[in-house]
């Protein structure tokens, strides 16, 4: 019994770190330019890709024997290439779209999000299928007195480290100051000699690798990744960030780990409950929607008429 219920904590908490590092950067994202990159999924999901394809390429440089540093080579160039992607999707459509109506912004975002889909099934060959991603980690650890699988502690304690460091990023860094003055007002912090591009191509790299981390802890998790698996967790990151409310890291956290918590819950009680978990997790989406629309964290908004 003990052991069941410590497995729904880990798959809990697990959950919870993989949802928490792809609503970041909804919120981040959003904080800065008030507009919902709604291709941040599958975006994100470009990295487990270009992880399998730069491991082929290592391994058959350094031969099946040279460890673990192949797969964290690896790692670094999908979190880098994403978030070069990442900083190439505002360039080329969403900074078009700075000074429009937030709605042109969002159907352009969903527009790309099936762009890159797309094109993930067309140059990846045999795209359209499955593909089995390996685990990053394998083995025990022991902790506390328990034996604890390593793949979903390293996923855990990491998440937990990139949230620490973006906070003091964010907060107690030069380019965060500067992040949050464009935030604020772009205007004025252009007038204080903030450049607004380069904040705004910074925001969308570490937007994007940090999305690419959740993405690869997605995939290794599983044990697969396909194409479309962006859709799926870029609408769990978003709905995330509109619980705990859009704009606000700490926002984010809570909504992942709301939504990991109810969709840990409905598995362990309900027959076939994995057929149903987004049921009940996109239902607390729209409870909190009409309750509290600004979300857990949010501020409310009020506009003069």
């Amino acid at each position: 019994m003990e052991s069941l219920i410590l497995q729904h904590l880990l798959n809990w908490l697990v959950l919870g770190s993989i949802y928490t590092l792809v609503a970041i950067g909804f919120s981040l994202l959003f904080g800065l330019l008030n507009v919902i990159h709604f291709s941040h999924g599958d975006v994100s999901m470009i990295a487990p890709f270009v992880a399998l394809g730069s491991l082929q390429v290592l391994f058959g440089l350094a031969g099946s024997s040279a460890g673990i540093l192949p797969i964290l080579a690896a790692l670094v160039i999908a979190v880098l290439v994403t978030g070069l992607v990442g900083i190439g999707a505002d360039r080329l459509v969403i900074s078009r779209f700075r000074h429009s109506p937030a709605m042109m912004a969002l159907v352009a975002t969903v527009a790309l999000g099936t762009v890159v889909r797309e094109l993930i099934r067309g140059f990846y060959p045999q795209g359209s299928n499955p593909k089995s991603f390996p685990a990053i980690v394998q083995g025990f650890v022991e902790f506390g007195g328990l034996r604890l699988p390593a793949l979903p502690v390293l996923i855990v304690v990491s998440t937990v480290a990139i949230v620490v460091l973006m906070y003091l990023l964010m907060q107690n860094s030069p380019i965060g100051m500067r992040i949050r003055a464009v935030a604020e007002d772009g205007a004025t912090a252009r007038l204080m000699g903030i450049t607004p591009a380069r904040i705004f191509a910074f925001t969308f790299f570490l937007a994007s690798a940090v999305g690419a981390l959740g993405a690869l802890f997605f995939a290794s998790y599983a044990g697969v990744v396909r194409f479309d698996f962006g859709v799926q967790l870029g609408l769990i990151g978003f709905s995330a960030a509109v619980i705990g409310g859009l704009g606000s890291m700490g926002g984010a956290i809570l909504g992942a780990l709301a939504i990991a918590g109810i969709e840990t819950i409905v598995q362990a009680n309900m027959a076939d409950g994995a057929s149903y978990r987004l049921v009940f997790a996109f239902a607390l989406v729209i409870l909190m929607l009409c309750i509290r629309p600004s979300g857990l964290l949010g501020k409310p908004v009020f506009e003069k008429v």
